[in-house]
Formats: C-alpha cells, sequence, structure tokens
C-alpha cells in the first residue's frame, strides 16, 4: 500500500536504538524485566496519586482494545484491578494474553484468568462468553498458586454457561487452517475458532455440563464423531479425553457458577465491576476485518452478552490504543510499515506476541480504524499506550483518512477485504520529539511535540486522551490534566 502523503521510507528511526538489534531474545526479555521491576518497585514505594481518578470511573467500567489486540490493555487494567470488587472476562478464550506485574515487579502472563487475580480483595469472573480449556486453565491455576496467590472459589469463578474447548477443537483449527493454504487466517491454533463454531451450531459443551457425568460424555463423543466425519486425518482419543476430565470435574466444580445472577447481583449491591476486553475490536467477528478476526465480539456489544450485564449499567468505556498500531497474522493492515524503521519499532516496542512470541507487524497510528472502533464502541476515554517508543523519531505520521482505488478519498473503515487492501493512507505529518519520556509522569514534563501529538489524535477523534503510557512499569502512565 502507498501513502498520499511523505513516503514512510524518508522517517529513519535514530541509530541510538540499533544496540537492541543486536540482543538476543533471552537477552531482550531480561532487560525488559529489570526495566519493568525497577519501575514497579517505585510505584510500590509512591502514593496513590490518581487514586481520585479512579474512583471517579464509575462503578461499571469496561476496557476494551481498539486496534488489532496487544494493545496493553493489561496494564490498565492490572491498575484498575487493584480498586473494583470485581473483573470479569466475557469473550474469546487463550488466544488472548495479558501480562501483568505484581508490587515486586514478577511478570504474569496470563491467558484465560482474569487480571484481578493479584487484588487479593477481587473476586474474577469468567463469563459467559470465554471458552475455556480446563487444562490450559489449571496449569494457569498452578503457576499462579507457585508463586504464591490465591486461588479458590472465593476468589475465580466460572460461568456455567461458558462452552469448553477440548483439545479436538485444537485439532480441527489445525486441519482447517492447513485447508486454507495460501489462504490462512494466521490463528493461534488454540481451537478458539472451532469451540465457538460448536456453539453455534449446537453441539457445544458448556461448563455446566460437567457435573453431570453421563451427558457430559454422550456429548463429547457425539461432538468427536462429527469432527471425524469432517475431517480424513482428525485424530482423537474420546476416551481417554473422557478418563482426564473425571479428574478435570472434581476439581473445577466448587468455580462453577451462575455468574449472571451473580454479577448482577453484586452490581445491585453496589460493588464495582471492571470488564477486561480481550482481543480488539479491528478482529471483532462482526466489525473487524473479516475473515481475518477472532471468533468472538470483542466490542461492548459482546461485553454485554458475554457477561449478563445490561447496556444502561456501564459508565465508563476506555478504549484502549497504541500510539502506533501492530498486528499479528495475516488480514489488511493499511498502515503497514517494513523496513529499518519498522524493525526498529519492533525491538524498541518489544512487539512480540504474549500468547505466540510472534513478531508483530508495525505500522503508523490508522485514525480512521480507531474513530470506526469508537464509534462502535462509544469510548468515553483514550488510553494511549508506548508513547515513549516513539521518542526520537523526526516525524510522526498519522492516518486521518483513506483513498480508494476510484480516487475518492473516505474517512469510513471499507468492509470489503479487496477494497481495504487496495486503499492508499492520507497522512498527516507532525514533528517528533527527542526526549525520553519514560520516567516522566505528569502532563506538563512532557515535550511539546509530543504533547502536540496527544492533543491532534484528541481532535481527530473527539476523544480525550486520558492516560498516557510512558514505560513498561505499573506507575509509568500519565493522567492528563
Amino acid at each position: 500500500m502507498s501513502a498520499v502523503a511523505l513516503s514512510s521510507a524518508a522517517v529513519v528511526a535514530p541509530r541510538r536504538v540499533s544496540w537492541q538489534k543486536r540482543l538476543s531474545a533471552s537477552s531482550r526479555a531480561r532487560v525488559a524485566r529489570r526495566v519493568v521491576a525497577k519501575a514497579t518497585a517505585e510505584a510500590k514505594a509512591a502514593p496513590k496519586k490518581h487514586q481520585a481518578e479512579w474512583n471517579s470511573l464509575g462503578s461499571v467500567c469496561a476496557v476494551l482494545g481498539s486496534q488489532w489486540g496487544d494493545e496493553g490493555k493489561g496494564k490498565l487494567v492490572d491498575i484498575l484491578a487493584q480498586e473494583y470488587d470485581i473483573v470479569a472476562r466475557c469473550q474469546g478464550g487463550a488466544n488472548a494474553g495479558h501480562t501483568i506485574y505484581d508490587d515486586e515487579g514478577k511478570k504474569y502472563a496470563l491467558h484465560l484468568v482474569p487480571s484481578g487475580i493479584l487484588n487479593e480483595k477481587a473476586k474474577c469472573v469468567v463469563g459467559n462468553g470465554v471458552v475455556v480449556h480446563l487444562p490450559g486453565m489449571f496449569n494457569e491455576i498452578d503457576t499462579l498458586e507457585k508463586a504464591g496467590v490465591k486461588i479458590d472459589s472465593s476468589r475465580l469463578v466460572i460461568s456455567d454457561r461458558a462452552h469448553m474447548l477440548f483439545d479436538l477443537h485444537k485439532e480441527i483449527d489445525g486441519l482447517r487452517e492447513a485447508e486454507l493454504s495460501g489462504n490462512k487466517i494466521g490463528t493461534t491454533k488454540r481451537g478458539i475458532g472451532p469451540a465457538y463454531a460448536s456453539k453455534a451450531t449446537r453441539n457445544g459443551i458448556r461448563v455446566g455440563d460437567i457435573k453431570n457425568p453421563e451427558t457430559f460424555a454422550q456429548k463429547l463423543r457425539t461432538l468427536a464423531a462429527d469432527a471425524a466425519a469432517r475431517f480424513d486425518d482428525f485424530e482423537y482419543d474420546v476416551e481417554a479425553e473422557l478418563e482426564a476430565y473425571k479428574k478435570y470435574a472434581e476439581r473445577i466444580t466448587p468455580f462453577i457458577a451462575d455468574t449472571v445472577h451473580m454479577i448482577n447481583e453484586e452490581h445491585k449491591a453496589g460493588k464495582r465491576v471492571l470488564v477486561e476486553g480481550a482481543n480488539a475490536t479491528m478482529l471483532d467477528l462482526d466489525f473487524g476485518t473479516y475473515p481475518f478476526v477472532t471468533s468472538s465480539n470483542p466490542s461492548l456489544g459482546g461485553v454485554c452478552s458475554g457477561l449478563g450485564l445490561a447496556p444502561n449499567k456501564f459508565e465508563t468505556v476506555i478504549g484502549v490504543a497504541k500510539a502506533y498500531t501492530t498486528r499479528v497474522g495475516a488480514g489488511p493492515y493499511p498502515t503497514e510499515l517494513f523496513g529499518e524503521l519498522a524493525d526498529d519499532l519492533r525491538e524498541k516496542g518489544y512487539e512480540y506476541g504474549t500468547t505466540t512470541g510472534r513478531p508483530r507487524r508495525i505500522g503508523w497510528l490508522d485514525v480512521v480504524a480507531l474513530n470506526y472502533a469508537s464509534a462502535i464502541n462509544g469510548f468515553t476515554h483514550l488510553n494511549l499506550t508506548k508513547l515513549d517508543v516513539l521518542s526520537g523519531l523526526p516525524e510522526l505520521k498519522i492516518a486521518t483518512a483513506y483513498k480508494l482505488g476510484d480516487g475518492s478519498v473516505t474517512n469510513a473503515f471499507p468492509s470489503a477485504i479487496e477494497e481495504l487492501e487496495k486503499v492508499e493512507c492520507v497522512y498527516e505529518t507532525l514533528p517528533g520529539w527527542e526526549e525520553d519520556i519514560s520516567k516522566m509522569r505528569d502532563w506538563d514534563e512532557l515535550p511539546a511535540n509530543c504533547k502536540a501529538y496527544v492533543e491532534k489524535i484528541e481532535a481527530l477523534t473527539g476523544v480525550e486522551c486520558r492516560y498516557l503510557g510512558v514505560g513498561p512499569g505499573r506507575d509509568a502512565i500519565v493522567v492528563k490534566p
């Protein structure tokens, strides 16, 4: 895709970040851990300067991804989870990955367990819209417990209406990708799509079914037979799986609850509810770059249906957006960058997937896509993350419109992939800043050009960029006055 404005090749990243290219992946990870540990330790010692801000967000707050995922939702959720009574996941499965840190800077990679698990006072809810792989969830719980995190049915509940994801779904995921050949979606192969397909075709198995062994066994055998009839290379020992699930049933049963009733009763009693979005709007099954999307609805509608919370209960909807963009997997990506600039930003921003480890594609901020996501979700605030990664660039670009194949210019996001793949981005170019902003914590400290960049995004979106991420630590956030 070409650009109507200045070519991205003309924007050269400063050489001062090139040292990161010479580090191995393990060395990069060690550097990242040291940076985060130091920053988080500082945050523990500092007073809760933003307490009044967090208190102002209301009784029900949703934190949602506005781009193609990996925006850094986990960090804000991690901060807010300390302030809320209930922290809930509403959709997706183990294809979502949130990295959070405790007060000592210890890293936790979560995929199914909500981020509020580090707040001992919070109850974590896995809602009915999530697909749950029990062995994966138990592995996650075991890892957390070994690290000293207490997890029991007073801390974690799983909806009896949530659908179960089995190893057969993972097998099907790989077989379907193989069938697509050169047109692969680029899934995580975690079985998410096939699990949701089972739900949609009404032969899925819900978490509550595990309480009835005979019914559960009959349904799983039917599910396996259906897959075997569809795929010649399908291999799955259903009897061995049933034997394993006898033990899983004993362990999971205390955690199973009617979460729809529970979460509404808790809200009625005055408890604060934080919803942790997974994936992002541009990967939404209905609104994203279909078919290069996830298999659920990460937008606000999916939050309501995935928890059973009515829309009028939501007081705050925070859209999380990187100061640039990234994408993992296949699919159209209008502002994508290539070459040295993309490589430098990827290394500086540690842009590798939490769930898969895959390198992320890199691009400029796309306001056409951001406004589309904002219209769908009704964002009340934006959390602009990784602003510090842009430090040192001589100039920055924001895509403000698309030029279509017929020569017309639009600010609407096209639904057709064929059209989207051909668009040229109309860019607005802004001056960058040289200063390292990673240690800045107040709006007035930020360089003038950095503030101008943030204010331009506000002007283009009509939504306040209230929270600015300037580093990986829990305290590395600027609240815009």
